[in-house]
């Protein structure tokens, strides 16, 4: 089953927690970020794909969303 980035990184946090971490440790929630930011636009892909006529989903990632 898929997660949502949201829904990765409460797992991530929750577990820090569990585990005794008792400050952020800012390199490691930057690394979980990236992550994050990857399967958000993994699903904005798939979920534009084939929705447009003559745009790929990551045609419409890179209009929507990159910055130039």
């Amino acid at each position: 089953m898929k997660q949502t980035a949201v829904e990765k990184m409460i797992q991530y946090f929750i577990e820090q927690k569990n585990n005794g971490a008792s400050h952020w440790c800012i390199d490691d929630l930057i690394g979980q970020l990236h992550q994050a930011k990857a399967m958000e636009k993994e699903q904005i892909i798939e979920a534009n794909e084939n929705k447009m006529p003559f745009i790929t989903g990551e045609e419409y990632y890179n209009e929507t969303f990159k910055s130039e």
